[in-house]
């Protein structure tokens, strides 16, 4: 099927895609579900295309393995485990069984428990010793921290409850940042961390706690962890109605709907939360029952695999139109590039096609003035994912959004069209003549027949919000599927981690860096010399 494809686009991939959107296009080349719209009618794919790449689905068993997936079968079998993001969103579905035991009803007890405390917080009921909780210090990394971040972010429109501040890098700079615009006595530290061994992040939350012992006589006493290691959280003094456990068949990058997601409870409340959840959940019948044809994840999957392994595009930018999806580009750098930058195959076979690309990306209107340069007129084509609602949150300020809309469908516009030299020597016919106006006007040019997709939806509601990161979490595991590779496990991150830890007393100069390679020990000793 590979090789279909490969024929397929090299036949068409000159072919100027311009000329195939009409209104017919149009209607045909999306999908929907809902009041969410994912356009892809401005990329060369064609009917045939599409078949070859739907064929794809059927071929690699994705329904069978979607199907196996949502009921609880180790589909990440390199770790032996289930992969169950989704039944932390089951709010109205039947059993899922792991391990021959109904995991559903623990989730919604620890929902209910999370709700429960994120009331009192936010009433006043659990406070401080200073008072009622003003701020919320969420302390982790990676998993632990992107997904809430960009949610608090995505959501501000609906904070009513504490300020919500976001501590990752184990740079002493984040956390003193965050720290002095708080007030330790009403002050709540949340620490994200399912082993409470992560190394930034318990670094970050023994800091927080010194910080908070300057003026609260029971520090520990306004910590909430995160976590399955109920001794360690108990060594680090936090009470274990403070402890919000989640399953090892929950990945950190999948985990904000469970736990990992008590900052964006606290920000938005519960009626706002709950909304969140059930956007995915929406999601997640959407993809489970639609036709590949009609099926928002599979689709966006598909023209990811179109432009990355067939037409070679080793890049993917993500780019909101929407201010509070600031954040998001971000969350989808780990999202995809932890679950898909594979190098074998589960059978531990070298892959022989490209696995997942470099995703990257900024809001608009921000990066068009700074990367979209590249994007239309650079030596290399970057497939682009634009994103935007119908409506903003600032009913008074319509007209400013009506201005983003008309930019970011300009964008998409430009980028299939292009500007040609006929063109581009008319608009500046009159300023110059002859070898001048022809390289004048070469600089004008604008190749075009560069593919674009747009996400749209009314506005970016709880609801919205959960399907879209739903949407993504698919469009992950479909591809993982088709490249035949474990979108679940992340060895790569493990390498880094060791070295780190050898290193650091080396750093400290409580060990010789004998035996480094000359380039580290070298900068080792320039490092110590200015004070490291």
């Amino acid at each position: 099927m590979w090789n279909k494809l490969q024929a397929h686009h090299d036949a068409v991939k000159d072919r100027r895609f311009e000329t195939m959107v009409d209104a017919g296009r149009a209607a045909d080349f999306v999908a929907e579900t809902g009041d969410m719209r994912l356009d892809y009618a401005k990329t060369n794919i064609d009917a045939e295309g599409r078949k070859l790449l739907i064929d794809l689905l059927d071929q690699a068993g994705v329904a069978a393995k979607r199907d196996a997936m949502f009921s609880g079968q180790a589909i990440n079998d390199t770790e032996g485990r289930a992969v169950l993001h989704t039944a932390l969103r089951n709010l109205d579905g039947g059993p899922v069984m792991v391990d021959g035991e109904d995991v559903i009803p623990g989730v919604r007890d620890t929902l209910s428990r999370m709700i429960t405390f994120s009331k009192a917080v936010r009433n006043g009921t659990i406070e401080g010793q200073g008072g009622p909780y003003t701020d919320v210090v969420n302390i982790g990394i990676g998993g632990s921290d992107l997904g809430p971040a960009m949610a608090v972010k995505a959501l501000a429109p609906y904070h009513n409850g504490p300020r919500c501040h976001f501590v990752s890098n184990v740079d002493p700079a984040d956390i003193a940042e965050v720290l002095r615009t708080c007030d330790p006595e009403r002050t709540l530290v949340i620490v994200a961390s399912k082993t409470f061994t992560t190394i930034e992040t318990m670094t970050n939350a023994r800091t927080a706690k010194a910080w908070m012992s300057e003026k609260v006589s029971d520090p520990a006493s306004q910590f909430v962890a995160l976590s399955t290691a109920d001794e360690k959280t108990a060594e680090f003094g936090i009470a274990p109605n403070r402890v919000f456990g989640f399953e090892d068949w929950v990945g950190g990058r999948y985990s904000m709907w469970g736990p990992i997601g008590l900052s964006v409870l606290l920000a938005v409340g519960a009626d706002a939360f709950t909304a969140f959840l059930r956007g995915g959940q929406d999601m997640d019948r959407h993809f489970q029952a639609a036709r590949w044809q009609e099926n928002l994840p599979a689709m966006l999957a598909l023209v990811g695999i179109w432009h990355n392994q067939i037409c070679g595009h080793a890049t993917r930018a993500v780019l909101p139109y929407d201010n509070l999806l600031m954040r998001l580009p971000a969350y989808l750098q780990q999202l995809e590039m932890e679950s898909n930058g594979k190098g074998v195959t589960m059978e531990g076979e070298s892959l022989t096609i490209n696995s997942g690309p470099v995703v990257w990306g900024e809001p608009g209107t921000n990066g068009q003035h700074a990367f979209y340069q590249l994007i239309h007129q650079g030596t290399r084509v970057v497939p682009c994912e634009f994103l935007v609602a119908a409506r903003g949150h600032e009913d008074d300020l319509h007209h400013q959004h009506q201005l983003l809309v008309a930019n970011c469908l300009a964008q998409s516009e430009a980028l299939m069209k292009g500007r040609d030299l006929d063109e581009a020597r008319s608009k500046v016919a009159g300023k110059f003549e002859g070898a001048e106006l022809e390289r004048q006007a070469a600089h004008r040019v604008f190749p075009g027949n560069r593919p674009s997709i747009t996400i749209s939806y009314p506005q970016l509601t709880p609801h919205v919000l959960g399907q879209i990161i739903a949407l993504y979490e698919h469009r992950v595991f479909v591809e993982g599927v088709v490249l035949g590779i474990n979108s679940y496990d992340q060895w790569g991150v493990e390498l880094g981690k060791e070295l780190a830890t050898a290193l650091q007393p080396v750093v400290e100069g409580k060990e010789s860096a004998e035996g480094k390679d000359g380039s580290t020990a070298a900068l080792v000793g320039f490092l110590q010399k200015h004070g490291v």
